[in-house]
């Protein structure tokens, strides 16, 4: 009996070491791809001083910046907590303390918005770069020159944070890639010209969160953050958006309710952000869906 306790020690011993081997190893592994340095091609990118440019950056940056930095771009403490995994605080893009706007130049904005890295070279998880990774030449341009001009707001934010769990579950592929690693690093983006039409509303969804959320064929999707468990609408017209008219599309972002009366929760679905958006963007949105194939609500 005493033999058979004693094997029984050896193997449960010999499975607990195995376990901890294996966890240090994903932890060095999840640990060097968060400490990877990356570097790409200058980017080339002009920065215009115009009025109507900075203006216009002001535009792009409203529907696609404040959502995650906030009203003023001084950054959100704790925008995503998810508890053992750790915590992100969106960075203060102005050139307060605590903020990036002092020490960014245009190839550091050009590294965290397109690419996913910040001025070392290193992964940032900043989901908004799969969608922002498609912005155009001349509309990143026009966005770094607005966020030269926003007044400075005192605000230390605390970067990401990720704990050693968090490390061995990106090692072990259970959080997906990193933005850096998805996106296809273009160094040459065109847009299509501005307008109420079906590319145009196809470039706006790419470079704002339409996919991140909606799914990559927009059919609704899980949200990226883990600790959320709703699922995203379907957009397309396998939903009820078959039934929408043009003008109860662009009210439902306007206000923020469907046609049916439901109301769309700000938390979940920035449409405050999305009503600003000019009435030819809205348009080119609505025109675009219409074209997509009608599928199932994703479920999954």
């Amino acid at each position: 009996m005493k033999k058979i306790f004693k094997w029984i020690g050896i193997v449960l011993g010999s499975l607990i070491g195995i376990v901890l081997v294996l966890g240090v190893v994903l932890f060095l592994l999840g640990n060097a791809r968060l400490n990877k340095v990356y570097d790409f091609p200058s980017s080339n990118i002009v920065v215009p001083t115009d009025a109507a440019s900075i203006e216009y950056g002001k535009h792009r940056a409203e529907t696609l910046c404040q959502g995650c930095h906030g009203d003023d771009l001084s950054g959100i403490v704790n925008w995503f907590s998810a508890g053992p995994l750790g915590t992100i605080d969106s960075a203060n893009l102005t050139a307060g303390e605590g903020g990036i706007g002092s020490e960014y130049d245009t190839e550091d904005y050009v590294r965290a918005i397109r690419h996913g890295i910040n001025a070392e070279g290193k992964p940032i998880f900043m989901t908004a770069v799969t969608a922002t990774a498609h912005l155009s030449n001349e509309d990143l341009g026009a966005i770094i020159a607005y966020l030269k001009t926003i007044p400075p707001v005192d605000n230390t934010t605390n970067g990401q944070n990720f704990t050693p769990l968090a490390r061995v579950l990106l090692a072990a592929g259970a959080l997906g890639k990193l933005p850096v690693e998805e996106v296809s690093h273009e160094t040459n983006v065109v847009a299509p010209e501005p307008g109420a039409t079906v590319e145009y509303g196809e470039y706006i969804v790419n470079i704002n969160d339409c996919r991140v959320c909606h799914g990559k064929d927009l059919n609704g999707g899980p949200f990226p953050d883990p600790t959320i468990t709703k699922i995203s609408p379907n957009l397309t017209r396998g939903s009820e958006l078959a039934f929408w008219t043009e003008e109860q599309f662009i009210n439902t972002m306007r206000t923020g309710v469907t046609p049916s009366g439901h109301e769309l929760d700000a938390e979940f679905m920035p449409w405050k952000d999305y009503a600003l958006f000019y009435d030819d963007e809205l348009k080119a949105i609505w025109m675009y869906l219409e074209t997509l194939p009608k599928l199932e609500q994703y479920t999954e």
